[in-house]
Formats: C-alpha cells, sequence, structure tokens
C-alpha cells in the first residue's frame, strides 16, 4: 500500500504540523478550497470513515478538529468540517481525514 497520508503520519513525509495528538495529525491542505483548509489526518489507516470502527479515535480527531481550530484563530467566527466518503462522496485520498474550512462566509448549499 503506497498511502500518501500514512507517510505524512509516521513523518517519513515531511510536512509541517499544525496540531498533533498520540493518533492525530494535522496539516494545511495543499490544495486549499478556502483561505483556512487543515486536514485532521488518523495517524491509523483506515481507508474511509466506514471503515474506522474505533469510536475513540474518531472522538479524538473532533477534538483535533477544535484544538486545531483555535490554534488557526477561526473557532469563534467559525468553519465547517467535512469527511468525504468514498467516490460520489469526493474522495480522492482513501485514508480517514477531517476537512476542516474557513477564513471565508461558506454558503449553505450542499451539492
Amino acid at each position: 500500500m503506497d498511502c500518501i497520508f500514512c507517510r505524512i503520519a509516521t513523518k517519513k513525509m515531511r510536512v509541517a504540523a499544525v496540531h498533533e495528538t498520540e493518533r492525530t495529525l494535522v496539516i494545511k491542505d495543499i490544495n486549499p478550497q478556502a483561505p483556512v483548509h487543515l486536514l485532521v489526518l488518523s495517524k491509523e489507516h483506515h481507508a474511509n470513515l466506514l471503515d474506522c470502527k474505533d469510536t475513540g479515535l474518531l472522538g479524538e480527531m473532533l477534538e483535533s478538529v477544535a484544538e486545531a481550530a483555535k490554534k488557526a484563530g477561526i473557532a469563534e467566527k467559525g468553519f465547517r468540517t467535512v469527511i468525504n466518503t468514498n467516490d460520489e462522496g469526493g474522495q480522492t485520498v482513501y485514508h480517514l481525514h477531517i476537512h476542516v474550512l474557513a477564513g471565508r462566509p461558506l454558503d449553505n448549499r450542499l451539492g
């Protein structure tokens, strides 16, 4: 398996961390869709949300969202979180991660 997020999470590929815990790593997205676009990665490989049965890990990932939002200065104004799952859900990297988008008003359209 050649997973780019596994290489980043295990530090085989160097990327500056915004926030890190024992089981998560938060980085800046290299193709930002908003002025602030962070990715919260699981350090364990799970292909997507459906593949992860570890509710403790999922909770820690959400805690990392909150901490990274505070560190990035976007917590007060607000942000959006997105978990893309499988092809029609827009997933392009098959490693569980959460997008955190902020820094401009985000519209309410879902489709």
